[in-house]
């Protein structure tokens, strides 16, 4: 996915902005860049592969090269940005974070006012470019950052370092994904993960709405476009992607994972389960734990973490560049404790099962070192859907999730006509599907937290929240 980070500042602000673009590192392992602006330098960018080493390593040296009060940075998952562009609106630096699904149709239509592209390996075009070219197409950067959005099918969020050193900034048009804005004595803001402005000394004073549109100078916050009414904001930033001491529209990342495993025990006890034979609850680690632990602390039974990534060199399973390698790398840093393990019944919290691949080597791994039984809990609904807005998956097909694959082998074809039905665990099409899913994967027993558990967590108007991925709702 990608994030992003800025101030404008009466002081120099580059190191502020390293340790912010920094903090959004868990959101992306492709490419990490800054840009600057300096009154006597002028306009200034590095970026750099953080594919296979941190963005911390590969700018841990940016004040000598680097200098301004106002800088931007980004955590990129797909192309290499912030990118500098020349056009009739001046020199300024660019990056964006979404996914644009129709890139090609949008190349054509700029093709005829611009000519060309610099293409990248296998002739791709690199989709921050190609915004910046939309933008450019119209007389002032509201229009433009208008028109792309409004031409773009899929998710764009913008931020702009401009040669005057003042920052634009927009959120998506449905606010799939948070821009907020702070402040402190030399200056302004704007970030992606909210404690990432905390940590370098700002206060949070604004999110920003829907397709709204600001300026951010050393002297304050100018909107340029008011924010729309519909908002559809990443009810998996929540579940998943967010750091859990980030805060989105009010609501705290970590305070919605404990409530959500709450609300998950309490449907377990209503429903029947008998908690008490369980003898530990564990997270699936890291993002599952906090889910575990509000699971725990409503169901009475001990936490415990039963196994522990080694993360000090693979910080990420997905940094590899191909799955085997990824389900090599999550294998190899499970390290067990046995004595939590042995004879033991545990239950465990993922965020979401979405392959299934790493989960049924985790419950094998389980095995291997002698648990009596494992019950596998899902933080979010069954995933039925790919996500067309956020790179939320790396699935290259809907079928390469669990939760259809398993449909297709009850059903066929017509069971994908009844996929409200499969995500009802009460109903008997939902009992089936997960009756087959523990059998495959060797559960004693498996549950996905319901949609009306999400929107209870989450605390936000259901029609505020994005939930395509579980129900096809756009």
């Amino acid at each position: 996915m990608g994030g992003f980070f800025g101030i404008a500042s009466r002081d120099e602000c580059v190191l502020d902005v390293f340790f912010g673009t920094d903090y959004h590192s868990h959101l992306g392992t492709s490419k990490g860049g800054m840009a600057a602006y300096d009154r006597e330098v002028g306009m200034q960018r590095e970026i750099h592969n953080i594919a296979n080493s941190p963005f911390r390593t590969k700018f841990e040296n940016i004040t000598e090269t680097m200098c301004g009060t106002s800088a931007i940075g980004c955590i990129s998952d797909t192309d290499p940005q912030p990118l500098l562009i020349r056009s009739k609106l001046g020199v300024f630096s660019i990056c964006i974070v979404g996914k644009i699904n129709n890139l090609d149709k949008l190349a054509e239509m700029t093709f005829e006012a611009r000519g060309h592209f610099d293409a990248m390996t296998a002739g791709k075009i690199n989709q921050t470019e190609l915004v910046a070219s939309m933008i450019s197409m119209k007389d002032s950067f509201v229009e433009g950052i208008r028109f792309a959005q409004d031409k773009i099918d899929g998710t764009c969020s913008i931020l702009i370092l401009r040669d005057d050193g003042s920052i634009i900034a927009a959120r998506d048009k449905v606010g799939r994904l948070p821009v907020l804005v702070g402040e402190c004595e030399d200056g302004y803001g704007v970030t992606f993960e909210s404690f990432a402005l905390e940590k370098v000394g700002f206060r949070i004073t604004k999110n920003l709405g829907p397709a709204e549109i600001v300026e951010i100078t050393s002297d304050g916050v100018t909107q340029l476009a008011e924010p729309g009414e519909e908002m559809k904001i990443c009810s998996f930033l929540w579940s998943y992607y967010g750091y859990p001491t980030t805060s989105y529209e009010g609501k705290n990342v970590e305070i919605m994972r404990y409530d959500n495993g709450h609300i998950m025990a309490r449907e377990d006890i209503r429903n029947g389960f008998d908690v008490d034979s369980v003898d530990y609850v564990g997270g699936v680690p890291d993002s599952g734990t906090p889910h575990a632990i509000g699971y725990a602390n409503e169901s009475k039974r001990p936490f415990a973490r039963a196994f522990i990534k080694y993360t000090p060199t693979w910080s990420r399973s997905f940094m590899p560049t191909n799955q085997k390698e990824r389900n090599k790398v999550a294998k190899m840093k499970q390290i067990p404790v046995v004595e939590l393990i042995k004879d033991k019944s545990l239950l465990f919290v993922d965020d979401s099962i979405v392959r299934g691949t790493q989960l049924r080597e985790t419950v094998e791994f389980l095995y291997r070192n002698g648990a009596k039984a494992v019950h596998m809990r899902s933080a979010c609904p069954p995933l039925m859907y790919g996500c067309p807005y956020i790179n939320f998956s790396a699935s290259k097909s809907e079928m390469e999730l669990i939760t259809r694959r398993t449909i297709i082998e009850l059903e066929g074809e017509e069971g994908l006509k009844h996929i409200d039905e499969y995500s009802d665990g009460r109903s008997e099409r939902g009992k089936a599907m997960r009756k087959a899913i523990c059998d495959k994967f060797n559960f004693d027993s498996l549950e996905f937290q319901s949609l009306e558990g999400i929107y209870e967590a989450i605390g936000l108007e259901p029609e505020k929240l994005c939930t395509y991925c579980w129900n096809g709702k756009k």
